[in-house]
């Protein structure tokens, strides 16, 4: 499995509430310089407006393969993003049921599928639908199983559907035959002041609730399943400090990850 950055583990820093965003060529630059060889460009909705020539040129250069994440299953969203992945060589495209004000029914999302996945057949790309507290994970995978393509699955992260009262070990059960993206990152519930309910955070792996080990035994036999770092670091209090708290646990990840394979 191959080890990747996204986009999520560069958040704080890109995301318009930086007071000085940093460029997607940036976090190329600063993935490459971690020896990392895999970048997920995922919700950055700019890369719809990028020279993506230029983009392949700078990945290429610094020898980092690029995946894609988006929202949406609307053929001609989908459509969008596939000319954006052959474009820059992408053959895994990460995507969710929802849009913005629409979350399709099961029958809607498999007519939707349907009508989109057979264009990724033909391009050798796959759409790997992720786990989230939204949808029901058994929702998700029955979409997958409808349409049964081989270009479509599942993209495993455990700690989204915690917040619908699914457990991570359910959920890597659930998916375990489909999975073709793992987003990584570990999470804890931790109580509130005066202790009034709680908040489901993240934190560096090892220290939280991702069974790690399980998941990955789970869906080590399936071929080409990269992993994918993604961080919920809590907002600091000012941008500085978040994004070198940001930063540190990108170290940490890695280490944790490499020290696993």
């Amino acid at each position: 499995m191959t080890i990747g950055l996204s986009t999520y583990a560069f958040f704080w820093q890109w995301h318009s509430t930086a007071p000085d965003p940093i460029s997607l060529d940036t976090m190329l630059e600063r993935t490459a310089a971690l020896g990392v060889e895999l970048f997920q460009i995922c919700d950055y909705p700019l890369i719809e407006e990028a020279d993506l020539a230029s983009v392949k040129r700078t990945a290429d250069g610094l020898g980092i393969a690029l995946e894609l994440g988006t929202r949406g299953l609307s053929p001609e969203h989908l459509q969008r993003y596939l000319d954006i992945a052959q474009r820059l060589d992408v053959t895994v495209v990460r995507s969710m049921f929802n849009t913005v004000g629409h979350r399709p029914s099961l029958d809607e999302a498999i007519d939707l599928l349907g009508a989109a996945i057979p264009d990724y057949e033909r391009a050798g790309v796959t759409v790997a639908l992720e786990t989230y507290e939204q949808v029901p994970t058994p929702t998700v995978v029955a979409a997958v199983e409808a349409v049964g393509s081989a270009n479509l699955g599942i993209c495993l992260d455990p700690a989204n559907s915690v917040a619908a009262l699914e457990h991570p070990r359910d959920t890597i059960e659930r998916t375990r035959n489909h999975v073709k993206n793992i987003h990584v990152k570990d999470f804890s519930f931790t109580r509130r002041n005066g202790w009034v309910g709680f908040t489901l955070a993240g934190c560096p792996l090892g220290e939280g609730l991702l069974d790690y080990d399980h998941m990955i035994d789970a869906v080590r036999p399936a071929d080409g399943v990269n992993q994918i770092i993604e961080h919920w670091v809590p907002w600091q209090g000012d941008p500085e400090t978040t994004s070198q708290l940001e930063n540190r646990w990108t170290d940490h990840n890695l280490d944790y990850l490499r020290s696993r394979k």
